[in-house]
């Protein structure tokens, strides 16, 4: 399966390296107000690319910490049953003790 997976790889970096080098020319991208960006259209769409895998990955981390903060109150409420399970389950092995000895 690894090898695979690796053929896979190999197979689309050269699909996505001759993309690359096919896509050299310079382009020119128009911003608002009149700013204009100039450069390799590989280039230009490999930093888009990048900026909006960061955004992504920043969309998700205050998903990330409250997932976080309920797997940690999930795991106390699981120790506590545990701690109570063996207990009941000390309690039971034990012989019942006498509520009150009376000698005659």
């Amino acid at each position: 399966m690894k090898i695979l997976l690796r053929i896979i790889a190999v197979l689309l970096f050269i699909v996505f390296f001759g993309f690359a080098m096919k896509n050299t020319q310079e382009i020119s991208l128009q911003f608002f107000l009149g700013y204009e960006m100039r450069g390799p259209l590989v280039l230009l769409l490999l930093g888009f690319f990048v900026g909006g895998a960061a955004l992504g990955v920043l969309a998700m981390t205050p998903t990330l910490f409250r997932h976080r903060r309920e797997l940690a109150k999930h795991k106390k409420t699981i120790a506590t049953i545990q701690k109570e399970v063996q207990e009941q389950a000390m309690v039971k092995s034990q012989p019942p003790q006498p509520d009150a000895v009376i000698h005659l």
